[in-house]
């Protein structure tokens, strides 16, 4: 069985730096944040559901900004618009369904 810590960490956008744990039907993804670090809006045919581990984060879901710190959770819809700022470094859980074969 692999440890977490035998991933390498990829920056997939500046300053979110993830470790992806593929499955056929998901993906968990675990993030280490720099504060200050944009995630401009997007969407994705993917569910998404975020937890936040460690810190705080800003993030505007379909229209609406709001500010998770750590242990919060939220569902994010498939393709539902969404961006986020990093406030402070944190540490971050995302889980994908389906899978998120550009993450592989």
């Amino acid at each position: 069985m692999p440890h977490l810590s035998e991933f390498a960490a990829r920056e997939i956008r500046p300053g979110f730096f993830g470790k992806m744990v593929h499955g056929e039907k998901c993906t968990l993804s675990f993030w280490d944040i720099k504060r200050g670090s944009v995630l401009e809006e997007h969407h994705h045919p993917h569910e998404q559901i975020t937890h936040i581990l460690e810190g705080e984060i800003d993030m505007t879901i379909g229209g609406k900004t709001h500010h998770f710190s750590a242990g919060s959770v939220y569902v994010i819809p498939s393709n539902v618009p969404h961006s986020a700022r990093a406030v402070t470094d944190c540490k971050v859980i995302d889980a994908f369904a389906p899978a998120r074969d550009d993450y592989r």
